[in-house]
C-alpha cells in the first residue's frame, strides 16, 4: 500500500486518520494541505475520482472570503486548485483509490 494523506494540522478528522493507520502500523506520507498544496498531476488523478461538492468545504471562511457560491464552476474549479484551504479534509489517497473524510470501513478493504 502507499497510502498518502493530504490534510491540514488543525483538522481533527486528519489527526484521526493519521492515528487509524499508526494504530494498525500502515506506513503513509503526510501532506500538509494549506502549506504545501497539490501538484497538479495528484490534484487531477484526485478530481478524477472525486466530484467537485465531495471536495469543497462549504463551511470554511475562505470559501466566502472568495465568494465561490456565486462564480461560476469554472472558474471556482480554478480558485479551488489554488487556495488549499478551500479542501475538506483528510484526503486520503491509496494509488487511484481516494477517500475525503474519517473513513475507516472503506480503509480497511484497501489492506
Amino acid at each position: 500500500m502507499n497510502i498518502q494523506i493530504f490534510g491540514s494540522s488543525k483538522c481533527f478528522d486528519t489527526k484521526k486518520a493519521e492515528r487509524w493507520f499508526k494504530e494498525r502500523r500502515i506506513k503513509y506520507q503526510y501532506i500538509d494541505l494549506p502549506k504545501k498544496g497539490f501538484s497538479l498531476g495528484e490534484y487531477r488523478s484526485i478530481r478524477q475520482k472525486l466530484t467537485f461538492q465531495q471536495l469543497v468545504n462549504t463551511k470554511c471562511k475562505a470559501y466566502q472570503d472568495l465568494y465561490m457560491a456565486y462564480i461560476t464552476p469554472d472558474a471556482a474549479e480554478d480558485k479551488l486548485y489554488g487556495n488549499p484551504q478551500l479542501f475538506l479534509t483528510p484526503i486520503v489517497r491509496n494509488g487511484k483509490q481516494v477517500t475525503v473524510g474519517f473513513c475507516p470501513e472503506v480503509w480497511e478493504s484497501w489492506e
